[in-house]
């Protein structure tokens, strides 16, 4: 334990004290230990993968990481989402580092949006308009035209590092095989946060059986013409994500369930180009030279019946649990640390008051 010795050894620690343990150190993790820092509690997290690492498990850095609302989503959901947006907009009005851009968008839709689709997003995204026929391909039922946030992870995990070690917060690189084994790890912590994304599938005292991997490929094409995000909204999954910081885009996408596999599948690479030159064919061209591609693959921690957010006691402990985010993660993160640190709170003030 060596630098964390004192924790265990005192006896009366203050409630508002005790360390907050967060399994997990991808985008979940990392942006709720920034959250409730920033809140003034003590956080330490616990990971096999932390930011910087390149398994391709740890999905946070291989995201597409676009801010896109969700269709089909509660309207809490919605509220996450946006309480994400207004987080990541602040971070790209006033500090580069962290690695998040505006950028116009084009959205095609290949049927006109139903009663829960993803259109309330205009009441968060700046200048939406729906576009006229003739300034989308006529192919289309619809389009819209409005600017959104893109995260390059690349830059956003270390930024996020870096913050969390500066506001005091603490790393520990350890794979656990359960919560059991972290209580013990901090007997005087009484708030323990799982965001272990996949890891809840196989942690011991956890075994969610309805968490699932699903691999993603992608290519990234380096280019100058890196402003503007297409995205294809209907059954052809298909989108063109600017990262303006890396002189690139990202080429996508693809889902396959419960395949873990490294290694680059060339079919799947040249039909993402086929799709994004066929949706933005002024950014991608149809032969691109192989010098400018390069391949990205992540396996991200899905879940049947959407993400897990919950807060239950455990004994003396509260467990909050915030996994399952698929290819959310991003779109969602500050939106669920926001509601983790209710959580959290709550806790305290329940605390506060019994005694």
């Amino acid at each position: 334990m060596g630098q964390f010795d004192h924790i265990n050894d005192a006896p009366n620690l203050p409630f508002s004290q005790r360390p907050i343990i967060i399994l997990g150190a991808g985008i979940i993790g990392c942006a709720t230990a920034r959250q409730l820092l920033l809140n003034g509690f003590p956080v330490i997290l616990v990971a096999e993968y932390l930011p910087g690492d390149q398994d391709i498990r740890y999905a946070s850095a291989w995201a597409g990481a676009a801010w896109h609302s969700a269709g089909g989503i509660t309207a809490d959901q919605r509220y996450f989402q946006a309480i994400t947006h207004r987080i990541l907009l602040k971070m790209a009005q006033e500090d580069p580092e962290s690695g998040v851009a505006i950028v116009d968008t084009r959205e095609y839709l290949e049927q006109a949006p139903g009663p829960n689709s993803a259109i309330w997003g205009r009441s968060v995204v700046s200048k939406f308009r729906e576009l006229k026929p003739g300034e989308f391909p006529p192919n289309f039922n619809c389009a819209w035209a409005y600017e959104t946030l893109v995260t390059d992870p690349t830059l956003h995990m270390p930024y996020l590092r870096k913050q969390i070690n500066a506001l005091g917060g603490h790393f520990i690189q350890k794979r656990v095989e359960s919560l059991e084994e972290l209580y013990k790890m901090f007997p005087e912590s009484s708030i323990f946060i799982n965001a272990s994304g996949i890891g809840s599938k196989v942690l011991s005292d956890v075994k969610d059986e309805n968490c699932f991997a699903e691999r993603g490929q992608n290519v990234f094409y380096r280019t100058d013409k890196c402003d503007t995000m297409y995205f294809r909204n209907g059954k052809e999954y298909t989108y063109v994500i600017p990262r303006p910081m890396s002189k690139g885009v990202v080429l996508g996408g693809v889902k396959q369930q419960d395949n873990l596999s490294p290694d680059v599948d060339m079919d799947i690479a040249r039909d993402e180009i086929t799709r994004a030159h066929r949706l933005a064919p002024g950014i991608v061209p149809e032969n691109p030279p192989e010098d400018t591609l390069s391949y990205i693959i992540g396996i991200r921690p899905s879940r049947k019946g959407g993400f897990r957010l919950d807060s239950e006691q455990i004994g003396a402990r509260t467990v909050v649990s915030a996994y399952g985010f698929g290819g959310g993660g991003y779109a969602f993160s500050y939106g669920i640390a926001h509601e983790v640190v209710k959580m959290v709170e709550k806790a305290e003030r329940e605390n506060v008051i019994e005694e």
